[in-house]
């Protein structure tokens, strides 16, 4: 447990059985009145982010998640399958979990998952990919200089690459900022 004024960004704390993360917490004094923590906190299961405020000295669960490391193996209905490489038992993930991050599923790849008891809570996915872009499609930009096309890469994600880009070619793309990178 963790009173209320010592809650800090990047804390996990449980609040009425669901789990949050603290994004950013101050301390509000007001001229006539009590002073209280005023927070705002991300449900890490719904990725809905809402203010909260506290009473000064309020207790509050503070939560560790335990990190897992996964290897993405297919889709499966209604989520995706995933084995975990520690203990070799298969992991279903709804695909509200994953949301957009599933444009980046290759079979094989090793994602980081955060867990609270049996329940994956998020994943992280590696910062740069080697994919193969299947289609090319429209092409954009004013000048030659500047000009790019869209790549569909063989996850289905759509980046815009340069204009030397072919279908077939493997690139690396920043999975964070959808961006290509480079040419492997």
């Amino acid at each position: 447990m963790i009173a209320s004024q010592h809650i800090s960004p990047g804390m996990t704390i449980a609040l009425d059985g669901k789990v949050y993360r603290v994004e950013s917490a101050i301390k509000v004094t007001v001229p006539k009145g009590t002073p209280f923590i005023k927070a705002k906190i991300k449900n890490l299961l719904t990725e809905e982010t809402v203010e909260k405020s506290f009473k000064l000295q309020q207790t509050l669960e503070e939560v560790s998640l335990a990190e897992r490391r996964l290897e993405f193996l297919y889709p499966e209905k209604p989520g995706y399958l995933f084995l975990d490489i520690d203990n070799f038992e298969q992991v279903l993930i709804p695909a509200n979990i994953l949301s957009d991050k599933v444009n980046y599923l290759k079979e094989g790849i090793e994602v980081k998952a955060m867990s609270y008891g049996d329940a994956i809570l998020s994943i992280e996915l590696p910062q740069f990919l080697e994919l193969m872009v299947v289609k090319i499609e429209e092409a954009s930009g004013a000048s030659a200089a500047g000009a790019t096309k869209v790549a569909v890469l063989e996850t289905g994600a759509k980046v815009h690459v340069p204009m030397f880009i072919e279908t077939g070619d493997i690139i690396k793309v920043d999975v964070f900022a959808n961006e290509y990178v480079q040419r492997v």
